[in-house]
């Protein structure tokens, strides 16, 4: 997700808005901008690359001024270059944007056609000449902000200037977060909470289809209707200080050492230590459940994927895992029994929310599993069921991937005790191993971020790498290729051990390492036989295991050995080798693998 900040302010309004982009630095972006009114006008500063660039930027040409707009940008429409950078120019207005307009063609053409030029390659720049055309045919600034708006499909949050109104900000969304900041004597917009946290804490969420003007003391809210409407102003946690790596080289080595406590706390929402109960936050009855639609993107579809594996096996609740960018679109078939589930770390992610937002209309009743309680998921559906990772700044999901697999582990097991698969005494046990997680965690990282570095400079030499495993730990080699992928750039897929034979032995060779993901459980020995047809052909095996399994491993895998666990939370404490390995390997090829390359931290646009 790119970020937006607006500062309608009682003090200079570039560093203020370089300090609120260095806070959305993680997500993920390839260029910069600030836009602000001046002596002169309206004045803008952009940079390809990073807020260190744009700030080389301003040392050289200082932006005066007290009002002002930013903006990090991830490319979607013309490549990361200055000309495409926002904020994007069109006569009085400077315009920054998140999302995609999903017509911006046709509105182009029309705009081209009406004799107005395009310095870029961007679907922003046409909002800002929309705007703009408004303003000419003699609309106020708000009612032509509002004609623009009208006249767009697809995604946006916007943030808006115009020339010769110095004490004005416009801002809008649709399918993409805003907020508005509440300070003393100033007002802000952003894309969340945590780009106006170091100015205030008291924020309002805009709804779906909102749009607002901001001066220096006052908000006025419309809803999609033009409506003029008050959104609650609520009083966060985001203002604290920026997140720091610590002792740590990398975020993404913080995270994944972060994941016992995240554990922890996201443990305490969901289990009675005491009693050996296991129930959702607030209460919530599976037994009217027939089946159960898991909705995710990316890692969290993996968390989804082994969820599915325990919500059947232990609750006997006919479960499916979709991505929910192919959901909504093939037109699903769905029962008034069933209950949808969106999995996502911001509660933001375009796709999942879009196929929640399908489920709503059918009249599904409605949960999520997200790391923000404040965000739009959380505040749309029915049931809210929070994971406590804490911010994740890493581009590559760690902690919140495994917080959400304590959260969907404690409800099956809820799930199961309900439908009565289960009794209270193995209740009771469930809930105890659980509460063994985030030592097994904390052991898990111990016991094997040595042993991996060996291994991991070895892989960072491979061009291929192929990841298997069996029942839940098949979605876990899913994730292992995923971080891999996205931390080191190496090709790397994961497969169903059972599958390799079907087609992916053909890649089978001394240059391709095969890593397999292989506690010492009931397909073990199954598992067992594909690393041998695996060695047959010269492969590399390295195999992730325990002790029991170390005592029946070829020896001519490299294993690397983490704790014995109960199957129940072994998808969390195998976890953690895949991350070190991941993150080792990134290092070692010298990647940046806390913002890798064409990677957002919350993607907002479909």
């Amino acid at each position: 997700m790119c970020g937006i900040i607006g500062i309608v302010g009682l003090s200079p309004a570039a560093p203020r808005v370089i300090e609120s982009l260095r806070r959305l630095e993680y997500r993920g972006y390839d260029s910069a901008g600030v836009a602000a009114h001046t002596s002169a006008g309206l004045e803008r500063r952009r940079a390809k690359g990073r807020i260190r660039d744009l700030e080389a930027v301003l040392s050289v040409e200082p932006l005066q001024g007290h009002v002002g707009l930013g903006h990090t940008r991830w490319a979607t429409h013309g490549a990361p270059n200055v000309a495409n950078a926002h904020p994007q120019k069109a006569g009085r207005v400077m315009l920054v944007h998140n999302g995609i307009i999903e017509n911006f063609a046709e509105l182009k053409a029309e705009l081209i056609a009406a004799g107005r030029s395009f310095e870029s390659e961007t679907d922003t720049e046409v909002v800002a000449h929309l705007i703009d055309a408004g303003l000419e045919r003699g609309l106020e600034p708000l009612a032509a902000f509002k004609a623009a708006l009208n006249r767009l499909s697809g995604a946006y949050a916007l943030g808006a200037l115009i020339e010769g109104e110095p004490e004005l900000i416009l801002g809008a969304r649709r399918g993409s977060p805003l907020v508005v900041g509440y300070g003393e004597g100033e007002m802000f917009i952003g894309s969340d909470a945590l780009a106006v946290g170091p100015f205030t804490n008291r924020v309002a969420y805009l709804d779906e289809g909102d749009y607002v003007a901001i001066d220096r003391t006052t908000a006025r809210i419309f809803n999609a209707d033009g409506a003029r409407v008050e959104r609650a102003v609520r009083t966060v946690a985001a203002s604290a200080a920026l997140v720091e790596k610590g002792n740590y080289r990398h975020f993404m080595e913080k995270e994944i050492h972060d994941q016992p406590e995240a554990c922890r706390h996201t443990l305490s929402s969901y289990l009675d230590p005491i009693n050996g109960h296991a129930a959702p936050p607030e209460g919530f009855d599976f037994t009217k459940v027939e089946r159960l639609q898991l909705l995710a993107c990316g890692t969290a579809y993996y968390a989804a994927l082994i969820a599915k594996y325990l919500f059947e096996d232990l609750a006997g609740l006919p479960t499916d895992a979709e991505v929910a960018s192919e959901f909504r679109y093939r037109n699903p078939a769905v029962t008034p029994g069933t209950l949808a589930v969106a999995v996502s770390q911001s509660g933001e992610t375009a796709d999942t929310l879009a196929a929640l937002r399908w489920c709503k209309a059918k009249g599904l009743t409605t949960a999520a599993i997200v790391n923000a309680p404040e965000s739009t998921m959380s505040r749309e559906v029915d049931h809210v069921w929070p994971t406590h990772a804490g911010p994740e700044v890493c581009v590559l999901s760690t902690k919140a991937f495994t917080a959400q697999l304590t959260a969907l582990i404690c409800l099956a097991v809820a799930a199961a005790r309900q439908r009565g698969r289960i009794d209270a005494a193995e209740e009771t046990r469930l809930v105890q191993t659980l509460l063994e997680a985030p030592r097994l965690i904390a052991q898990a990282i111990a016991d094997t971020e040595d042993a991996l570095r060996p291994l991991a400079f070895d892989i960072s030499k491979a061009r291929d790498v192929l990841y298997l495993g069996r029942g839940a730990m098949f979605g876990l080699a899913l994730e292992g290729a995923l971080k891999l992928k996205e931390g080191s750039y190496i090709h790397a897929e994961g497969y169903a051990a059972g599958e390799m034979k079907h087609g992916p032995i053909a890649l089978i060779d001394e240059s391709t390492p095969v890593i397999i993901v292989a506690p010492s459980d009931n397909a073990f020995d199954k598992t067992r036989s594909n690393m041998s047809e695996v060695i047959a052909r010269n492969g590399a095996v390295v195999l992730i295991t325990d002790e029991a399994g170390l005592a029946h491993a070829p020896s001519q895998a490299r294993s690397v050995v983490a704790p014995t666990c109960d199957p129940l939370i072994a998808p969390l404490v195998f976890a953690v080798p895949l991350q070190l390995l991941a993150y080792q390997v990134g290092v070692a090829k010298g990647a940046d693998v806390d913002q890798p390359r064409n990677l957002a931290k919350s993607v907002t646009v479909e």
